[in-house]
């Protein structure tokens, strides 16, 4: 138990510091004043993170019921 508690919060850490080092540029993307609007880029939000930790704790939470099965 302990064991994936530790991987858990290394897991949890290793995506803030992601998160932090993929943060946006200032002047990085979009067209400037007086260029045509066109497509830009668009940065993944935090959402994806929320999707990534709650697809970890679902296997997690499977794994376990398995295991007392």
């Amino acid at each position: 138990m302990k064991k994936i508690l530790k991987s858990v919060l290394l897991l949890t850490t290793v995506w803030a510091f992601a998160g932090l080092s993929a943060t946006a540029q200032p002047g990085s993307g979009g067209p400037g004043p007086g260029t045509p609007a066109g497509p830009t880029d668009v940065p993944i939000d935090g959402g994806v993170s929320l999707l990534l930790a709650g697809g970890v704790g679902y296997a997690l939470r499977r794994l376990r019921q398995r295991r007392q099965q």
